[in-house]
């Protein structure tokens, strides 16, 4: 067990999502007497108790973060780390002391807006960059990451590149302020360079939407999406459509009187070929009924799982000009279907890519996962090996993470002696990129999870034009996302504020039913306070 001190700060969000990365076992305490040090950590209840104590303080213009690790009463790691900024000249904390209780936050109060950003942040990293050492000292882990728990490293990387950084000043940069190792700021640096094609310049006007089909044949374990099993809630798909489409016309309203173009398309899930031929003919005739979507840059549908694709559906996606299909083995080894819930073949997989191929299909992405219960190294090559005989325009290589929604969670007392070891999984990880790279296939964008298996990532790889703009823009949240349907989010992107604001749906797929024209005004809430305090 990890006993945390925090003084001087209320950081402990972001402390406790970087020790996540060590070890789980933690617990934060509010005080703690000196003569009862010894008492804490010398539990004979719990073997190697530890207690961390972090000071923050204010010394002239430099913040101090201390951490002391503490075992059996005695100091067993310690580390202090500095950060000098201007801004902290600014600052009148004569009569403060950072250390009695939690006193940033009024000493920050001071200072402009801008400069309360800047601040916090530093003093956010700062904490935990002191924190990071004595946790290396203290477990033997793998974190190529550093001290970056978010999703979207390579917006790190943006950011710099705008700022006018050079190359080696980022790699500088990444490996001194965030102890990123050196393959992922490679990696970091060549997606952030792919992805400006798509980003750049900005245009405030473009937006990209989302639909939800919140469907599966069955729900796999691993998954928390939005997912509605066929066998209990497939008699609501028709009024399910009928409710989307509902959706659709009043967001088309909403699109077309503040003026923003679609750029890009996406129809997601769960799984959205669940629908029916007609179903999915149905809800795509309203979009282009209703929309103008004559500048499209890409139209996508996730066709998912193979259990769910007919001749009938993909022509109706054909019919349409559906550009970029997803067909998602996730691992091209049966008795792993089997495990994780599949209620399909590997021979199935290969059936409806070849079908979709003779259709004329020419942009088509396969998802696999990593660290799947009970597969090893040679397991992941032989899905790599399958999916390489096909040669997928783009593969998406996702890592294992144990989601809170997921059957995977709940019953981790039955799976975790069957998930794979975090060594393992970097070797996977290894493997995939070197397959990859095989097939012509180089990274395009990339984002992390929490609990994910080896503090690792997920990855998305293309062969070059074939890159999924969708997936870029949603990922570095530099454009508007329109979100319809069950479950899913809007994210509404003010670039000049550097702010985003989050408008969820419901995710119970009868609430969205009865509960349709709510989720439409929460975006009109959003977006018409947004358009009027600009005019």
């Amino acid at each position: 067990m990890l006993d945390v001190l925090l003084k001087g700060h209320d950081y402990k969000y972001e402390v406790a999502e970087l020790i996540k990365m060590f070890t789980h076992d933690l617990n934060f305490i509010d005080s703690i007497e000196e003569d009862k040090i010894e008492n804490i950590t010398n539990d004979k209840k719990e073997e190697n108790r530890s207690l961390m104590i972090n000071s923050l303080s204010l010394e002239g213009d430099t913040l101090s973060s201390e951490v002391k690790c503490y075992r059996d009463g005695e100091v067993i790691f310690e580390h202090k780390e500095r950060n000098s900024l201007e801004i902290y000249r600014k600052l009148n904390f004569d009569q403060v002391d950072l250390e009695d209780g939690n006193l940033i936050k009024d000493i920050f109060k001071s200072l402009s807006k801008e400069d309360q950003m800047i601040a916090k942040k530093s003093c956010k990293e700062t904490v935990k960059r002191s924190f990071y050492v004595v946790l290396k000292e203290l477990y033997d882990v793998y974190v190529p990451w550093g001290i970056l728990t978010g999703i979207r490293p390579v917006k790190v990387v943006h950011n710099l590149l705008s700022e006018g950084f050079s190359e080696s000043q980022i790699k500088e940069n990444l490996k001194e302020n965030y102890f990123i190792s050196d393959d992922k700021i490679d990696l970091c640096l060549n997606i952030a360079k792919k992805e400006r094609t798509f980003i750049y310049p900005i245009d405030e006007n473009k937006i990209s939407l989302y639909l939800s089909i919140p469907f599966c044949p069955t729900r796999c374990l691993y998954c928390s999406f939005p997912s509605n099993s066929l066998a209990d809630f497939g008699h609501l798909k028709s009024v399910y459509v009928d409710k989307l489409i509902e959706e659709i016309k009043a967001v088309s309203i909403l699109i077309k009187n503040t003026g923003k173009e679609i750029e890009t398309l996406y129809i997601g899930g769960g799984t959205p070929t669940t629908l029916s031929a007609e179903e999915m003919d149905k809800l795509i005739n309203a979009l282009f009924s209703e929309l103008d979507l004559s500048k499209i840059l890409e139209f996508t549908v996730e066709a998912g799982r193979p259990d769910t694709i007919t001749r009938e559906k993909l022509e109706v996606l054909k019919k349409h000009n559906v550009s970029r299909i997803s067909i998602n083995p996730q691992t091209m080894n049966d008795e792993t279907l089997v495990k994780i819930g599949r209620e399909h073949k590997v021979e199935e997989i290969r059936e409806c890519f070849y079908m979709a191929r003779e259709m004329g299909f020419d942009n088509i992405n396969m998802d696999i996962i990593l660290g799947l219960i009970d597969e090893d190294l040679e397991m992941v090559r032989n899905t790599l090996e399958e999916i390489e005989k096909l040669s997928p325009e783009s593969l998406t290589v996702h890592t294992m993470a144990i989601k809170r929604a997921s059957n995977l969670k709940i019953n981790m007392d039955k799976y975790k002696d069957k998930l794979t070891h975090d060594k393992e999984v970097i070797k996977m990880i290894d493997l995939s990129m070197k397959y990859a790279y095989e097939m012509g296939l180089n990274p395009y964008y990339m984002y992390r999870q929490k609990h994910m298996v080896g503090n690792l990532e997920n990855i998305g790889y293309a062969k070059d034009g074939y890159e999924c703009i969708y997936n870029i823009q949603v990922m570095e949240e530099k454009q508007s996302n329109y979100a319809l349907g069950a479950g899913s989010i809007s994210k509404f992107v003010y670039n000049d504020e550097n702010r985003i604001e989050r408008v969820e749906n419901v995710k119970n797929v009868e609430h969205y039913i009865d509960r349709v024209e709510e989720m439409t005004h929460r975006k009109e809430k959003e977006v018409y306070k947004n358009v009027n305090k600009s005019s």
